[in-house]
């Protein structure tokens, strides 16, 4: 199905995370139109699967419950979950693009009462928790999720299990028939918040992910934390789901290395000085972290988080850049190998569990960006040449939740000028 919608006054905002809805959100909160275009089934982006934020160590339905009430309320905006940009032509102040949205096959009627879920038996890995656990093809991507409405799965449409979800729908809600449909939309502007990806962490071959069970990746240890997580919060190794209490946390895993990423994430040290706490929280007085690190960067306000974090006794700092690791085949432990370079000597450490801090990428493979966009040396939007378009949040500069809402409120308001300005040229 193809549609025309939209007019050279939209904005048209691509990615949901929390810099896409604060972009969509304050453009629509100043009069404008906005499409806010996402490819997940819902909103929220990586900043719904965190279990806390740093500094203060809250809730990511701090943020994210605010915005999503300011969404339900504002008219101004329409929400495309399940889209994709597959074109876009044109010029500032007049875009072409073309959308692709995927079938969910479930519709508005939708009380996302489980029914469905509970009708099926067949798993996919959880996409919430980075495939560390299944759940069922039918499901509510999150609990906080945006529009609150289940997902069937293609890989039970068409089949008796799909039927059966059809069939304890009580709504009706259901459409195993729904297609895929193609959308031509106008925007005078668009604002690219299509967000970041962890960097590959099975290339960085020394560190044996992939191979050594017990090395896992940090957004995979967040979900671990989150008491609504694949181990319900419990730090469990996945050799053998044995509590883990001695755990490594390695810096600049992919980041910062010519072979690698070359910009520093800006997030990571951050982070696992958070996770430090997750230890500490998990298993008191008998857990032990230990950072390997380059350097910290935590600058400006977290200096305070980071002196708070060398204070406490569970938390060992090293400052090294680790040459390898190896398994211990009888405990299944991980042998970190490297030289102390404030000691200057070499270590053969072992511990529980290994998380690496690995790089953030940006999210542009498999989106069609238009020629006019211009991109630094990591794939990072800077905007078009033209100035009608413009990165914001993770997807221009590697950034924590705080600068990303920074700098998605700078793009919209970008975005909102070239609006003003199209709408001056169209009146004379």
């Amino acid at each position: 199905m193809s549609a025309s919608i939209a007019t050279s006054q939209t904005i048209l905002v691509v990615g949901g995370g929390i810099a896409g809805m604060t972009a969509a959100l304050e453009a629509a909160e100043c009069g404008r139109q906005v499409i806010l275009a996402e490819k997940q089934p819902m909103l929220g982006g990586r900043t719904a699967l965190l279990y806390r934020y740093f500094p203060k160590m809250c809730h990511p339905v701090c943020g994210l419950e605010i915005n999503l009430r300011r969404l339900r309320g504002n008219p101004n905006v329409r929400v495309m979950t399940m889209t994709e940009v597959t074109a876009v032509s044109g010029r500032r102040g007049d875009y072409t693009v073309t959308l692709k949205t995927r079938p969910r096959y479930v519709n508005e009627n939708c009380t996302a009462c489980g029914d469905c879920g509970n009708a099926v038996s067949t798993t996919i890995p959880n996409p919430a928790n980075y495939g560390l656990d299944k759940i069922k093809a039918a499901y509510l991507p999150h609990g906080m999720a945006y529009p609150q409405r289940y997902v069937i799965d293609p890989s039970i449409v068409g089949t008796a299990e799909g039927e059966q979800a059809k069939a304890a729908c009580k709504a009706g809600a259901i459409d195993l028939g729904m297609q895929e449909e193609t959308v031509t939309l106008k925007a005078g502007s668009i604002v690219w918040a299509t967000g970041w990806r962890p960097y590959d962490a099975a290339k960085i071959q020394p560190y044996g992910y992939g191979r050594i069970a017990n090395v896992v990746t940090s957004v995979e240890f967040e979900r671990m934390a989150d008491p609504h997580g694949p181990t319900g919060g419990k730090l469990l190794r996945p050799s053998d789901g044995q509590e883990a209490k001695n755990i490594a946390f390695i810096q600049c895993a992919g980041s910062r290395d010519e072979n690698h990423l070359r910009h520093c994430s800006r997030i990571c040290c951050m982070a696992s000085l958070k996770q430090t706490q997750y230890v500490r929280e998990a298993c008191g007085e008998d857990g032990r972290s230990t950072i390997y690190y380059i350097d910290i960067r935590a600058i400006d306000r977290f200096e305070d988080f980071y002196q708070s974090v060398q204070n406490d006794p569970t938390v060992r700092f090293i400052k090294s850049k680790v040459a390898r690791i190896a398994l211990d085949e009888q405990s299944g432990n991980p042998i970190l190998h490297g030289v102390d370079t404030e000691g200057a000597h070499r270590y053969a450490n072992a511990h529980d569990l290994v998380v690496l801090a690995v790089g953030m990428v940006p999210e542009v493979t498999g989106v069609a960006l238009p020629e006019d966009i211009l991109l630094d040396s990591s794939n990072f939007i800077e905007g078009s040449q033209s100035g009608g378009m413009f990165g914001a949040g993770s997807a221009a500069s590697p950034l924590d939740v705080n600068r990303s809402v920074q700098s998605a409120t700078a793009a919209s308001l970008r975005a909102i000028q070239v609006i003003h300005q199209t709408a001056s040229t169209e009146a004379v």
